[in-house]
């Protein structure tokens, strides 16, 4: 089995595959590439047994065909020392050897029969609800919410995304317990209600491949299994078994407090408080008033603090509400409008953070930061 590929078309498509290749594996051939050639068709395959991504290349001067699974590590570490050229991978399926011949050198990697290679999960076709989404659409989707699922493995619900699939529209929802983001479309919508979570490593491997694809992403699952099918790759994976909780109910609805401030001067002032925090527990105070906001923050063990005073519209009655920091900027840092407005109804209930304005008049964002204790006075 033999064929010739450019560097730069192979390189960068292994590196992204072996993003789903675990560092530590009891099982050693999970280590390795499947390659797998047909015709002028290389498939490349790496897993970790919950997910597999699969990628396809055409090359030249293919000849033979066949399966062989390759040193993950060893062909990255040398790949990546080649400039652009033409590289001729040469499989002598008899001793199981791989042989790379470049313009001015020659390299051997040793490699296995594929027979013990894991096979990805099959997705029952008569079983599986599929649809289709914009892949620009789908990377918004998992970028606004992915920050905030847990890593928590006793909440293993929450450690991934839910897809919620409505007649009139598909919701994305992640939350850790502290902040909770629902990002909604209306631009695409189902033939009928479903929905399954989608583990954040998958969450993130899906989220590069999409992150320049405008083309449709076909997505097809049951309950134990989802399918991701571009143009050049196809991940499957395992989904999350279990129920997502009812994120409607922890959204407050009689928020007769409202703050609207610029976003960037919110988050770099809570940025430059928060240095003055306790170092464990991260408070920052807003002490809001009708046209502005006081944001404090302090550590008395070393005797030290900050102020800053933000302008602001604020209609509602005078508040002081307390939030962790890094909590919050994490929030402001992952809308876009160049305000935002927070709803409240008290401070030991959550704060909703919602743009001004909206990125896509076909979608809507909110997210949820519940707040902090804070000291009587």
């Amino acid at each position: 089995m033999k064929f010739i590929v450019s560097r730069n078309e192979i390189f960068p498509m292994l590196q992204l595959v072996s993003k789903v290749i675990p560092s530590k594996s009891t099982y050693p051939m999970m280590d390795n590439f499947k390659f797998e050639l047909s015709g002028n068709m290389l498939t490349v395959m790496g897993t970790d047994l919950q997910t597999t991504i699969i990628s396809r290349l055409e090359v030249s001067e293919a000849e033979g065909e066949g399966s062989i699974a390759i040193e993950a590590r060893r062909l990255l570490d040398i790949l990546k020392e080649f400039s652009d050229q033409p590289i001729t991978f040469e499989i002598d399926d008899e001793v199981k050897n791989v042989t790379i011949y470049t313009q001015t050198g020659k390299y051997s990697i040793g490699a296995y029969d594929t027979e013990e290679y894991p096979e990805p999960a099959e997705i029952d076709e008569q079983e599986a609800l599929s649809m289709s989404i914009t892949g620009s659409v789908l990377f918004r989707a998992i970028n606004k919410t992915i920050f905030s699922t847990s890593t928590d493995d006793m909440q293993l619900i929450m450690t991934g995304i839910l897809f919620e699939f409505n007649t009139d529209n598909i919701t994305f929802v992640s939350s850790d317990g502290h902040k909770l983001v629902r990002y909604r479309r209306y631009d695409f919508h189902a033939s009928e209600e479903s929905s399954f979570v989608l583990p954040k490593k998958p969450a993130e491997l899906l989220r590069t491949l999409v992150a320049k694809y405008d083309e449709q992403v076909k997505i097809s699952y049951t309950s134990r299994n989802a399918l991701f099918q571009l143009d050049d790759y196809t991940i499957i994976c395992r989904l999350i078994d279990g129920q997502f909780p009812n994120y409607e109910s922890v959204i407050p609805t009689d928020n007769t407090n409202k703050l609207v401030v610029d976003r960037l001067q919110f988050l770099n002032a809570i940025r430059r408080v928060s240095v003055f925090a306790n170092e464990a527990s991260k408070l920052v105070k807003f002490d809001i008033q009708p046209e502005e906001v006081i944001i404090t923050a302090q550590d008395i063990d070393f005797s030290i603090s900050a102020e800053e005073k933000l302008p602001a519209l604020y209609d509602g009655e005078p508040m002081k509400i307390g939030f962790k920091s890094t909590f919050i900027a994490e929030i402001l840092s992952n809308l876009d409008s160049e305000q935002v407005r927070l709803e409240m109804s008290e401070p030991g209930r959550a704060a909703l953070f919602i743009p001004t304005e909206k990125y896509d008049e076909k979608e809507d964002e909110l997210m949820l930061l519940m707040p902090m204790m804070l000291d009587e006075e």
